[in-house]
């Protein structure tokens, strides 16, 4: 018969002695690699070539039929990815980045973005995540410090259309965008496009009053500060990157006041993506009354004037001739000018080809799109 003290001692021995013996006979690494569960690695498809992509708001990418309606489209036909509202104008981040600060604005959220980009990425589609820049009411609202100034009243300066901006100069708030860009990534994006990358131009300019940007610095180098800052923090996650610039940096060598040259823009980003809306040039460029009416004519032109301002700088790096261009436009599928149908956006589509390229990106801020410009699958 075994007595009760020996088994207490036995006990005492299985229960207290041999557990802390294990514990502190390995390196808290070792438990740490044990007993903490292994984070699960995001999948990130790769860029695809050529890309053919569609603009998809945040609301729609939260409204689960309109957004299944959109994902068919694609599947059916010639496209291949689309861009989704990560942060809009409004500044609203539409999903739960834990970064401070990000949950205001007036936009809309997607409760369940990381399961609808898998979603998208089960059906092939790569997905590219549009973060809006320097236009950012909700985040001036907080950091008015941070914003344009309005010289005549000292407090924020504000566009016709009542909205503000960050000023580019603003170091602090540069950390703010790449966090965002960080939790984007980590969520399942695949490529992250900037939007908004430049000075304000719709309002009183002579009323805005940059505090920010330093005077020894112009404005397309203070936006080149910001880009070769934001390319060095995304290098670091492996984030592909892309950026939107006006359409008419293709076509002018100044900065057009806004701080977007090209030629600055071109070496820190993966692709760059003009906005070459005909609608959106002036009565009389390049000889046409009414640019809308000449789809074609203004894609070619616009895209293949930006391509050979790509080559002059890249032979000027000393960089093959043969590199892949960065260049894949922003094309129009809405009516502003003139109506435009399928005829239209084919024409847009063939320029780019015709120009040289292989990748476009359909632009509706209504996310109504016209399937029979599109090519079935």
């Amino acid at each position: 018969m075994v007595s009760g003290g020996i088994i207490l001692l036995f006990v005492f021995i299985v229960n207290v002695l041999i557990p802390h013996f294990l514990k502190t006979s390995y390196s808290a690494e070792v438990f740490e690699r044990v007993e903490t569960p292994t984070k699960p690695i995001v999948a990130h498809l790769p860029t695809p070539t050529p890309l053919k992509a569609l603009y998809m708001t945040a609301c729609v990418a939260s409204t689960p039929s309109w957004r299944t309606s959109l994902r068919k489209m694609i599947e059916a036909t010639e496209l291949n990815a689309v861009v989704i509202d990560i942060k809009d104008s409004t500044g609203t981040v539409s999903f739960e980045s834990g970064v401070p600060d990000s949950q205001g604005g007036s936009g809309c959220v997607v409760p369940d973005f990381k399961e609808f980009i898998a979603e998208l990425h089960a059906s092939g589609i790569y997905v590219i995540g549009r973060i809006s820049v320097f236009q950012d009411p909700s985040y001036t609202s907080l950091h008015p410090e941070l914003a344009v100034k309005s010289k005549s009243s000292g407090g924020v300066w504000r566009d016709r259309k009542g909205l503000s901006f960050v000023d580019v100069g603003a170091k602090p708030y540069w950390d703010y965008i790449v966090e965002i860009s960080k939790a984007s990534y980590a969520l399942g994006f695949d490529e992250l496009n900037y939007d908004y990358v430049r000075y304000p131009t719709d309002g009183d300019m002579d009323d805005t009053d940059f505090t920010w940007s330093y005077a020894s610095s112009t404005r397309p180098e203070m936006l080149e500060s910001f880009f070769t800052f934001l390319k060095t923090k995304t290098d670091e996650i492996g984030a592909v990157t892309s950026a939107d610039l006006f359409g008419m940096t293709t076509t002018v060598t100044s900065d057009m006041g806004i701080g977007q040259v090209l030629e600055r823009a071109l070496p820190h980003f993966d692709y760059i993506a003009p906005m070459v809306y005909p609608s959106h040039y002036p009565s009389g460029w390049n000889g046409f009354a009414n640019p809308s009416e000449h789809p074609y004519e203004v894609i070619h032109i616009a895209m293949s004037e930006a391509q050979r301002r790509e080559e002059i700088q890249r032979i000027s790096l000393g960089l093959a001739t043969t590199t892949p261009s960065k260049l894949r436009p922003w094309l129009q599928d809405f009516n502003l000018g003139t109506t435009y149908g399928a005829d239209k956006i084919r024409a847009q589509i063939q320029a780019t080809y015709d120009s040289g390229l292989d990748s476009w990106m359909v632009w509706s801020a209504a996310n109504k799109y016209t399937e029979a410009a599109l090519l079935p699958e």
